[in-house]
């Protein structure tokens, strides 16, 4: 009879007192105390509720329910459902809702949806992988700043993979610790095309300058990151940049240069096609002719295979002392100069003098630091 009267009264009350009902309704039901014909009652009327005219009604009655667990799921799976401004507040707050729900509703529910389900706070490692491949830019975005997220490394490279081009987001990953070392990678890459596609960039340097420095950035971050990726990340590392055309001449250099003996030892196994045991063996103790073999198979051309010998040689007699210059002068004063200033041996020997130089440069800015700080 109760919930007859209340029906009855509905048709006739104005929305605001409507809306007034709904929320008093939806606090009775969450009661413990209400009996269980009570609470059956208030069970209907609030389903009757969801097919009221007015969105204030159902605005109110969703307010009322979001944040307890009590609330009826499938009352709150319909109000989620409903136009933006209701289905939000629900799909935001509302404890009820699961992991699958959420999933549809990232799925089904538009960019707004998606945005609210990335902002929940606790958001798992299922629906953090959803919207990964489902959501749009902007909840990526949302998803990369709720710090109390979970989301696993592949979704991170996931939102990369997808969403690299956008600036804030390429920023919010790059930022981030569980950045997987080729999924960095691509974002520097990707940073350095913005870049060199600047409008303001382009009037400033000319286009053989901006290739060349756009070019040097990429190879001296990808040596940073392979400096500081775990072993276990070096493969994934290897293979994007093989894949991309990356294990150039130069950046080998740059690597064995600057000591990074396990990705220079990755990219061998990757470009050669022998096994890691094997190359790593040839590294540190094959004989000159082995090495340089192993080079070759690598896809370098002998005179430039050389080259590697020589820096192979020189890091193996010299352990862990010589830092990167030392390695460069060495290297310099070892290798002869070809008469022709465009040969590839010449080129990749020009390389390891700008190494050079930007070491000695870097030592001098640590030290002028150093001294200042002294002072």
């Amino acid at each position: 009879m109760i919930i007859e009267a209340f029906i009855r009264w509905i048709e006739t009350a104005r929305a605001a007192d409507r809306a007034n009902a709904a929320a008093a309704l939806a606090r009775a039901f969450l009661r413990p105390d209400l009996a269980d014909e009570q609470h059956q009652a208030a069970l209907l009327a609030m389903s009757h509720l969801l097919d009221d005219p007015s969105p204030q009604v159902r605005l109110s009655l969703a307010q009322a329910l979001a944040h307890s667990s009590l609330a009826p799921r499938a009352i709150m799976i319909a109000l989620a459902e409903d136009q933006p401004e209701i289905a939000c507040t629900v799909v935001a707050l509302s404890p009820v809702l699961t992991d699958a729900d959420l999933i549809d509703l990232a799925a089904t529910g538009g960019s707004l949806l998606g945005g609210f389900v990335a902002s929940r706070g606790g958001l798992s490692r299922s629906v953090a992988a959803a919207l990964a491949e489902v959501g749009d830019e902007g909840a990526a975005l949302i998803l990369l700043e709720n710090e109390t997220a979970s989301i696993s490394s592949r979704s991170v490279s996931r939102i990369a993979e997808r969403f690299g081009h956008c600036a804030a987001i390429r920023r919010l990953l790059l930022e981030r610790g569980d950045l997987p070392a080729d999924a960095r990678q691509s974002l520097v890459e990707q940073v350095s095309t913005a870049l060199a596609g600047s409008d303001l960039v382009r009037m400033v340097l000319a286009r053989p300058r901006l290739e060349r420095l756009t070019l040097d950035a990429c190879e001296t971050a990808s040596v940073a990151i392979a400096g500081d990726v775990s072993v276990a990340e070096l493969p994934a590392l290897v293979e994007h940049l093989r894949s991309k055309g990356k294990l150039t001449p130069a950046l080998l250099i740059h690597a064995l240069c600057s000591g990074k003996s396990d990705f220079f030892s990755h990219a061998m196994v990757a470009l050669s096609g022998l096994e890691e045991r094997r190359v790593r063996s040839l590294l540190a103790s094959g004989r000159m002719h082995a090495v340089r073999a192993l080079f070759e198979a690598a896809g370098l051309q002998r005179d430039i295979a050389m080259v590697f010998v020589e820096a192979t040689l020189l890091w193996r007699q010299a352990g862990e002392v010589l830092t990167t210059q030392s390695i460069c002068d060495r290297l310099l004063d070892t290798c002869r100069r070809p008469a022709d200033p465009n040969s590839p041996v010449a080129l990749l020997l020009d390389l390891v003098e700008k190494l050079q130089r930007s070491e000695l440069r870097a030592t001098a800015r640590s030290y002028a630091g150093s001294a200042l700080l002294a002072a």
